[in-house]
């Protein structure tokens, strides 16, 4: 009895889990299929067309910046996610292993930041960028989001998970703080530090207020945004290729998912052979 009502919850549970994913999965599965289809069948509203082609995607690379957008969405991604995995790993690493006054006291001040919407700290930010001159530029983008409270909560999780044995061994080889953070604590915290890698790097690709407030050209501008300036008076009406647009927008950062889960999965094999 107990063995057939256990096969009954799980086939409970993958049936939910099916349609879930059939349910989020129809939207991308339209919009992808609609951008092969000509703009003047996607008008009529058609879902099938017998000229399907690549032409709105060759449309796309041609006749829009979309090259660009990309170009500049990959180093305003790159830079954020790197600057993020140093600076929150070593505030997470002061709030494990330094010892000073006041070092919960400031954690919980950090944590607190989180709470937070973001759109209450657009006009500080955006005060602040523009005394620096730093309007239109990858900098805009990039220096407001150096760290996260996030991270450093994250990472302070995983260095906590190190034991302190550990840490004393490194003090009897007479290791210093910079070669336990790098040769212990980072290789130690692989696993955490690839998923903030993933997730700083999504997260600033997919962003969207802040660089339609602050970046006013194409050779700055990334892809989210360029993605609205493509619904300009030349290219409104054809929508097959800012369908074809979005489907381009979306590959790196299904790359991305498909990279860190293959990763985090090794890494979660060796921890287990360990």
């Amino acid at each position: 009895m107990i063995e057939a009502h256990s096969k009954r919850q799980k086939v409970l549970e993958y049936t939910v889990l099916l349609l879930l994913t059939v349910f989020i999965l129809i939207p991308f599965a339209l919009g992808f299929w609609t951008s092969f289809l000509p703009t003047a069948d996607i008008s009529k509203g058609a879902l099938w067309s017998s000229h399907l082609s690549f032409d709105n995607y060759v449309a796309a690379i041609t006749q829009t910046p979309i090259i660009r957008y990309l170009f500049n969405s990959l180093v305003i991604s790159l830079l954020t996610m790197l600057a993020q995995l140093l600076f929150c790993s070593m505030s997470a690493y002061a709030f494990v292993f330094l010892k000073f006054k006041g070092r919960d006291g400031l954690f919980y001040l950090v944590l607190a930041t989180m709470m937070l919407p973001f759109e209450a700290e657009v006009i500080p930010n955006f005060a602040t960028v523009r005394s620096l001159n730093l309007l239109n530029h990858y900098a805009v983008m990039v220096v407001p989001f150096l760290t996260s409270a996030f991270g450093i909560f994250m990472l302070r999780q995983a260095f906590l998970q190190i034991p302190a044995e550990v840490k004393e061994a490194a003090d009897v080889e007479g290791l210093s703080h910079w070669q336990f953070y790098g040769k212990v604590v980072l290789p130690y915290s692989r696993i955490s530090l690839l998923t903030l890698a993933a997730y700083s790097f999504l997260a600033s690709w997919n962003q969207y207020l802040w660089p339609m407030l602050t970046t006013f050209s194409d050779n700055f501008r990334p892809v989210q945004d360029g993605l609205r300036q493509l619904q300009s008076q030349e290219t409104f009406n054809n929508w097959g290729m800012i369908q074809a647009s979005a489907a381009i927008v979306v590959i790196p950062t299904l790359l991305v998912l498909f990279i860190g889960q293959h990763y985090f999965k090794s890494g979660l094999n060796e921890g287990a052979v360990k």
